[in-house]
C-alpha cells in the first residue's frame, strides 16, 4: 500500500511539470521563432536497481514491478515554424537550419525570431526586447540616421538602404542542437558547443511563427489533467486502504 502511494505520488509529480511545459508552451503559440518543449517520461527501475544496492534483502515480489514514472530531460523541437508574410522590410525568416546572432548584456545568444527594427541610434535590434543583432564578425549593424527610413534586409541577410551596405546578418549553426538551452527572452545559449557560420535561405519580409500546434497542445493539457486526477483518486484510495489496514484490523485483533 505504501509502495502504490509512492507510485501515485511520483504520476502526481511527472503530470505536474508535463502541465507546466505545456502550459509555457501554450502561453508561447503566437511568439515569434518559438519552439515548443517536449516532456520525455521514462519508467524508474525498482530502487535495488536504481541505486545498485544488494539485493538480499529485498522483497522479489516488488522488485519485479515496476518503480513509477520519472521525467526525463525535456527536449527542444527544432522543427521549421510556418512562414508568415508581413511586409516588414527588417523582418526575416530562417528556411532551414541557422539561428540569428544577437548580443544579451554580456554574452552572445540566439533566436529564431527575426523580426528587426532600428532603435534611436541607428541599431539594429530585435523587436522583443530590443537586443542588438549581431553581424558576421559579430559586431551590432548600426544605419545611419538619415539611411534609416530606407533600410530593408535582402535575401542574402544584408542590410542595406539604396546602394549602401550596412552589414551582413551574422548567421550560425550547430551541429548538435541539444547543446542549445533556453535563456529566456525567447533566446538560446549554447552549452559546451561551438557556433559555425552558416549560408542559409532567406524569406524577407516574412519571419518565422511558432512552432506550437494549440489544437494539440490543448488536447495534450487534458489528457495530462484527467492522468493528474487518476494518479490523485489511487493516492486517496491507497491512504484510505493504510488507515483501514492501520486502525481498523488492529482494532480487531
Amino acid at each position: 500500500m505504501v509502495y502504490g502511494i509512492y507510485q501515485s505520488a511520483a504520476g502526481l509529480q511527472v503530470n505536474q511539470y508535463r502541465q507546466d511545459v505545456l502550459a509555457n508552451n501554450l502561453a508561447n503559440v503566437d511568439t515569434a521563432g518559438f519552439k515548443h518543449d517536449l516532456t520525455v517520461v521514462r519508467e524508474r527501475r525498482v530502487e535495488s536497481d536504481e541505486d545498485l544496492v544488494d539485493t538480499s534483502w529485498t522483497d522479489p515480489m516488488l522488485n519485479h514491478l515496476t518503480g513509477g514514472s520519472l521525467v526525463a530531460p525535456t527536449v527542444t523541437a527544432f522543427e521549421q515554424g510556418m512562414i508568415k508574410t508581413d511586409g516588414g522590410p527588417l523582418d526575416v525568416a530562417i528556411t532551414g537550419d541557422g539561428f540569428f546572432t544577437v548580443q544579451d548584456g554580456d554574452a552572445v545568444r540566439y533566436t529564431r525570431d527575426g523580426r528587426f527594427t532600428l532603435d534611436a541610434e541607428g541599431h539594429l535590434v530585435t523587436v522583443a526586447g530590443s537586443r542588438p543583432v549581431l553581424d558576421q564578425q559579430g559586431q551590432p549593424i548600426v544605419v545611419p540616421p538619415d539611411a534609416a527610413g530606407k533600410a530593408q534586409i535582402d535575401g542574402s541577410g544584408q542590410v542595406r538602404a539604396g546602394d549602401a551596405t550596412y552589414g551582413r546578418l551574422g548567421i550560425v549553426a550547430f551541429e548538435d542542437k541539444s547543446a542549445l538551452c533556453k535563456a529566456g527572452g525567447n533566446l538560446f545559449e549554447a552549452v559546451g558547443a561551438e557556433p559555425v557560420a552558416h549560408t542559409v535561405a532567406l524569406q524577407t519580409k516574412a519571419f518565422e511563427a511558432s512552432t506550437v500546434d494549440p489544437t494539440r497542445a490543448l488536447v495534450a493539457m487534458i489528457e495530462v489533467t484527467r492522468a493528474y486526477q487518476l494518479n490523485a483518486t489511487m493516492l486517496t484510495l491507497a491512504d484510505s486502504t493504510l488507515s483501514r489496514a492501520v486502525n481498523d484490523i488492529a482494532r480487531l485483533r
